[in-house]
Parts: C-alpha cells; sequence; structure tokens
C-alpha cells in the first residue's frame, strides 16, 4: 500500500466531532489524498461561497440543513414556508446547521451523507481496504468499493 500523498484538490467542510466526518476524510486520505480541510464551525464559509458549494451540490438550502444537535427546532426550521434566504440567513447565524461533511472535489460537490458517497468524488482507486469507526467495511484488500 502506497502512503504518498496524490495531488488533487479537495475540500472538506469538516466537523471533527462528527463520525460520518471523521469515516469521509479518512476514506479521502485512503485514496492519497491529503484535502484542505476546513473546520467549517471555526471558519464558516461566506453566504456567496455557501450559495455556490449548495447549488454546485445540486441541492437546496433545505437539503444541507442538520436538525440533530442544532438549533433547528427552536428556530421553527422546520416550517415548509421559510425561503431558502430564511434559511440561509439560519446557517450564517448558527454555522452548526449546515449539515457535513460538504465535500468539493474535480468531479463535484456532494453531501456525503453516508460517509461513502465521497468515494463518488475521488479519481483514484483506495489504496487498501476501509472500515468506519463501527467496523462497518466499505473497501476491500485490492481497493474496490463493496456493494
Amino acid at each position: 500500500m502506497t502512503t504518498e500523498s496524490t495531488a488533487v484538490d479537495m475540500v472538506i467542510y469538516h466537523n471533527p466531532e462528527c463520525g460520518t466526518s471523521r469515516n469521509t476524510l479518512a476514506m479521502i486520505r485512503n485514496a492519497g489524498i491529503e484535502p484542505h480541510v476546513v473546520e467549517y464551525l471555526k471558519t464558516p464559509p461566506s453566504r456567496a461561497l455557501l450559495v455556490e458549494l449548495i447549488d454546485r451540490a445540486g441541492i437546496t438550502p433545505r437539503n444541507l440543513l442538520r436538525e440533530k444537535g442544532t438549533p433547528f427546532a427552536d428556530l421553527d426550521l422546520g416550517d415548509v414556508s421559510l425561503s431558502d434566504d430564511a434559511l440561509l440567513d439560519a446557517m450564517m447565524a448558527h454555522p452548526i446547521l449546515i449539515n457535513r461533511p460538504l465535500v468539493v472535489s474535480p468531479l463535484g460537490v456532494k453531501l456525503c451523507r453516508p460517509s461513502e458517497a465521497v468515494l463518488d468524488l475521488l479519481p483514484d482507486p483506495q489504496q487498501g481496504a476501509f472500515a468506519k469507526e463501527d467496523g462497518e467495511k466499505v473497501v476491500d484488500a485490492s481497493g474496490q468499493r463493496i456493494a
């Protein structure tokens, strides 16, 4: 197995407290890529960048909203009459509302939930077997995705 980093420009909007985010980052690194890691709770994206990422991912602001462990309910963000602008305002005021991990690669932008969704954004095969933190096997020893 090679441990050399591949020169691929990737960004992960990461929360180190989130298992899905940690698993996604580990799979990127298992492909030999060292991404730019943005701890978005410390350094949130600008509104313009967030709008661009949402657009490039082909989702809506509502699709990017995180409910668990956030002020989602307190802010009544489940109200379907709220505009995209109102949801973006909430995410700007409370970055914890931005679901993670959001990954940017030359192959696209994706909210990687579940974490193995990142495999669609990796140009190189995995460099060896990979199992998530909970032990679920995602990639076999030959670097191939397990169906």
